[in-house]
């Protein structure tokens, strides 16, 4: 994927790809505006210890809250659900489509036209029924170009309703010392709840122990990495607190016990819902040159008209003909034809997108579409594939890292069997891959097998369904593998009668874990000269902001380790020391196939290309800009929350490019994300994915 440079984006680019600058771009926000963006999560529950956050919340952390005290706190604050907003009637939006923008003009139109009718009817002998074929034309434009757009606008659903679709339906929670289901609405401040690997948050929570926990919280951040969970605060701000899990967000795996501290509107994707269905978006490019234009044509019709009202007078002819002669001008300037017009051609060129998967929900989209100057794109899911792959490869001591798909192409049909007959140089890569099998919870959904391997989807953590998906493709069906070595701790079939452990993880804590390196078909010391190898292998797949595991293994003795021997996880009653290092695999979240081209021709185009995203700081800084001729900025979500008013303005006067609308540009959003929705909403034209994208995004987005 080419990098993009703050000067081809948008951060200092050619004056020729800027808007003019007009009022609202010259426009700094005001106070208030500049404390929307200091505004965070109001707690600090996070910083509480367990005694004080059990007095606060009037609970007992063993046995929760007692069900008279439960159904108390449930009228006092509500069910635990998502506040609707407020729905518009059916009949007042079709009222709306009939009486919004041009309509009102081609009304006016009509109106006049059947008065001057009826003024001639009663003040003439012969009056002219012309007029009444003008006023039934005009009003049978506005009536079904008007159902048109309603019917088109039917099209889209509630946005609350996908945020419905994410909730749990029952939770896990302690009521009168017992453990019990209860139906998620009915959860209330105060409840302990229980969460396992599959479950989905039913709160905000404050967690208050944890074996094991992981969470995804793609849903809030983008971003599919699952983070580990547990009782600690690492963090000020409760979003990136270790000891907070939030509603409807997934669990990967482990178990945890919690405090609910938020519940419906007050938790964070309930704020994430409320900014979605209440956020008001600006008018459409065509609506604001329909506007105008409706403007100056009233003007120049009501001139033209008296003018010759006037003129008609002054020439001697009779009042009431002059009268008819007025609004027959008046009437003749009314372009009856435009909106029929510019509606057939928007749904034209809306049927060209949808015959290349593209759907159109508001039809003024389309010309929204065309006038774009700035592209805001997410990059997890959008710019990228949202999926885990396999990257690359170090094993065997090799003097450089192994790209995995060139690995792919040459041993993608070799099964375990030849990987041995292969000669010595395959023993590691076999050895790598037998722990990447073993070492793994991943497992691929059921009826998939005629789909492409790297296209399966799996249950799992994601660098394990990576792990899963890149052995399957090299190996070929490894569940028999598994079925044959059904312990962590495993007997294996290659004719070896030792148990074998398998260990994966960050590659800084395996390492201090082995005491040798197998290369070939021998063990050799982990010494200085491999250290600094490894470090050298380490440095350069991070510094690709890739994500890289250590593998290792240990055959135990056995006469310590006989058939049968009771392994305990728990006591650790087996050796985790000088175990033999194996290698690392890198993962990343590729990027789209079609991303590379795509950004080429809308620069050619004259469009600025900009990601947004909610990656570290550290990620952010891996490109090929050089750091001095770099003129944008990145803030840190922390450092916004410390600046005062002044220093908010500073960054908007010197960095622009982090304000687009501001400038005047007209810019589109592409998201896939649940937290993507207020930035699709809020923006000129908001463009969602059709397959990979949340139904929330989807639904907020007019294509």
């Amino acid at each position: 994927m080419p990098k993009i440079k703050p000067s081809e984006s948008g951060a200092a680019g050619p004056s020729g790809l800027m808007p003019p600058e007009s009022d609202r771009s010259q426009r700094i926000p005001s106070s208030a505006d500049l404390i929307k963006l200091h505004h965070e999560m109001d707690i600090n529950d996070h910083k509480l210890n367990l005694k004080e956050l059990a007095q606060k919340y009037e609970t007992d952390l063993e046995n929760g809250l007692s069900s008279e005290k439960a159904e108390e706190l449930l009228k006092k604050h509500g069910p635990n659900a998502l506040e609707p907003p407020q729905t518009v009637p059916e009949w007042l939006k079709m009222v709306k489509t009939q009486i919004s923008g041009f309509a009102l003009l081609l009304w006016a139109g009509a109106v006049l036209s059947f008065f001057a009718f009826f003024f001639g009817y009663f003040t003439t002998e012969r009056p002219s029924y012309d007029y009444v074929y003008l006023g039934s034309v005009l009003v049978f434009v506005v009536v079904v170009t008007g159902l048109f757009q309603y019917y088109q606008e039917r099209k889209s659903a509630k946005i609350l309703e996908s945020f419905a679709n994410m909730v749990p339906t029952f939770a896990n929670v302690y009521r009168d010392g017992k453990k019990t289901e209860v139906a998620t609405e009915k959860i209330v401040l105060g409840d302990i709840v229980e969460v396992h690997g599959g479950d989905r948050v039913p709160a905000d929570i404050r967690i208050i122990s944890a074996a094991g926990f992981k969470v995804d919280n793609s849903s809030l951040t983008g971003e599919c990495e699952p983070l580990s969970r547990s009782a600690d605060c690492t963090s000020d701000d409760p979003l990136e607190s270790k000891n907070m899990a939030f509603y409807s967000t997934f669990a990967v795996e482990g178990t945890t016990k919690g405090i609910v501290i938020n519940t419906g509107k007050n938790t964070a994707v309930g704020k994430i819902a409320h900014l979605a269905t209440h956020l008001e978006q600006g008018k459409t490019p065509i609506a604001q040159e329909l506007e105008n234009f409706i403007g100056l044509v009233t003007v120049v019709a009501v001139c033209f008209g008296v003018i010759f009202f006037i003129i008609a007078l002054f020439l001697g002819t009779y009042w009431v003909d002059a009268v008819i002669f007025m609004i027959g001008i008046i009437v003749a300037n009314v372009p009856e034809g435009i909106l029929a017009t510019v509606t057939v051609c928007l749904s034209l060129a809306a049927k060209r997108m949808a015959s290349r998967n593209c759907l159109v929900k508001n039809l003024e989209a389309v010309e929204t579409l065309g006038s774009t100057s700035t592209i805001c794109s997410d990059k997890t899911g959008t710019l990228t594939q949202n999926r885990m792959t396999v990257s690359h490869l170090w094993y065997d001591r090799n003097s450089e890292v192994c790209s995995a798909t060139s690995i792919a192409h040459t041993l993608t049909q070799l099964s375990i069997s030849q990987f041995v007959a292969t000669g010595p140089k395959d023993e590691a890569y076999f050895a790598l891959t037998r722990i990447a099998i073993l070492c793994n919870r991943a497992e691929f959904k059921p009826a998939q097998t005629d789909s492409p391997v790297l296209r399966r989807d799996c249950s799992g953590d994601p660098s394990e369904q990576a792990l899963l998906r890149f052995t399957e493709l090299m190996i070929g069906d490894i569940s028999s593998i598994r079925k044959r070595n059904p312990k962590h701790i495993h007997e294996t079939d290659d004719g070896v009668d030792e148990y074998l452990i398998v260990v994966k993880g960050a590659p800084e804590r395996i390492v201090d874990m082995c005491s040798s390196i197998l290369v070939g078909e021998d063990e050799m010391p982990f010494d200085e000269g491999v250290r600094e190898d490894f470090n050298r292998a380490y440095l350069e797949l991070g510094g690709k902001g890739e994500r890289v595991l250590g593998f290792a293994d240990l055959r135990l003795d056995k006469a310590k380790y006989p058939r049968g021997f009771e392994f305990n996880a728990e006591e650790l009653n087996f050796p985790t020391k000088n175990l033999r290092f194996i290698g690392l695999i890198s993962l990343i979240d590729p990027p789209r196939a079609s991303v590379p081209s795509a950004v080429a021709k809308a620069r050619s185009a004259g469009l600025n290309v900009v990601m947004v995203t909610a990656i570290a700081r550290s990620q952010c800084d891996i490109s090929e800009v050089d750091p001095k001729e770099a003129s944008a900025i990145v803030v840190h979500g922390s450092e916004l929350r410390e600046m005062n008013e002044q220093q908010l303005i500073d960054v908007i006067r010197n960095h622009r490019e982090i304000a687009f609308q501001q400038l005047g540009h007209i810019v589109a959003v592409t998201g896939d994300g649940v937290n993507d929705s207020p930035a699709l909403k809020k923006a000129d034209i908001g463009i969602a994915m059709g397959i990979a994208g949340s139904d929330v995004s989807k639904q907020v987005s007019p294509v």
